[in-house]
């Protein structure tokens, strides 16, 4: 089975389904395929009180799927599957699904997005959308004036933590190093911050609560003999250990950065690869929010519309 589109949409969330509403509306026939998680990580959170238009929040959910159903309105070819291969080496370039449909695209906007990096406990997956969190922008005015921890020692972790500390009563930083990895004014704003307490040379076990995230199991300097294990009172446990891009099928077509996010030219969207763009977290170290993603795969739509135009006929 085979099929050709002027632009093949990769991944949906807020930058796919943004970027396929667009598309639509440009007479562009799009098609999206979902990818493995449709409507992105929005779809594992709770409630988001920062997207516009929303005055009085939104389930990630209910955002996805109201986002879904206007680029269904303008006719956008929605396709619950998973894009496995890719050759971008001529136009028009080709796709294959997973369920062996080969697709022909002269443009391609790729929105896989990027996945937190977890710790792999089993508590992690039991307390989604209960207490765990890997976005404190998010999900932070939640915990306002309950005490929350945060994992990591880098910058992100300092940022988040420090952010938290704005509307938490107390803040944990649990870092499993001896020494916080992030930068030296990163650094001073944790240690100075009063209700910042920093367990170094821990590691979280496990977490506890009946319904809703309660406490964690920590243990301290493992493996040696002050090893010790012990268990804090949390509302909120947020992970801050980094993403990984979803580019894995990417890399050897297109130009990433050392991380492994796509990287963009200018102030486009545009890849190293003419016809080629990127929209949403995929291409996105530094902001990663919805807003955010949904505006780049607008400006996404906008380049493959511009770049079509650009072409002889």
């Amino acid at each position: 089975m085979s099929d050709t589109t002027k632009c093949l949409i990769i991944g949906s969330g807020p930058a796919g389904y943004t970027a396929a509403i667009y598309a639509a509306r440009a007479n562009m026939a799009p098609i999206i395929y979902e990818g493995l998680q449709p409507g992105g990580q929005l779809t594992t959170t709770s409630e988001v009180e920062n997207f516009p238009g929303y005055p009085d929040g939104v389930m990630g959910a209910q955002l996805m799927e109201d986002l879904r159903k206007q680029a269904a309105r303008f006719e956008a070819d929605i396709r619950t599957g998973v894009i496995s291969n890719v050759d971008f080496s001529s136009r028009p370039f080709h796709a294959t699904a997973d369920d062996g449909t080969e697709i022909q695209a002269d443009t391609v906007i790729i929105a896989t997005g990027a996945s937190a990096r977890y710790l792999g406990l089993e508590d992690e997956v039991r307390y989604s959308g209960l207490g765990v969190s890997a976005c404190a922008t998010c999900d932070g005015f939640f915990y306002r004036g309950r005490t929350v921890a945060v994992v990591g020692g880098g910058d992100t972790a300092c940022e988040e933590a420090y952010y938290l500390s704005g509307l938490a009563k107390k803040v944990y930083l649990i870092v499993r190093k001896d020494y916080l990895r992030a930068s030296k004014v990163m650094q001073k704003r944790v240690l100075d911050k009063e209700n910042i307490t920093i367990l170094f040379n821990t590691q979280t076990l496990g977490l506890f609560g009946k319904e809703f995230v309660e406490g964690a199991h920590l243990i301290e300097y493992a493996g040696t003999d002050r090893e010790q294990k012990f268990d804090i009172d949390i509302d909120g446990f947020f992970l801050a250990i980094g993403h990984k891009p979803n580019t894995d099928i990417f890399k050897t077509q297109i130009a990433l950065d050392e991380q492994g996010y796509i990287k963009i030219e200018g102030n486009t969207q545009a890849t190293s690869v003419p016809g080629v763009f990127a929209a949403g977290d995929v291409a996105d170290p530094n902001y990663q929010q919805a807003i955010v993603a949904a505006a780049s795969g607008c400006k996404a739509a906008l380049d493959a519309e511009h770049f079509l135009m650009e072409q002889p006929q």
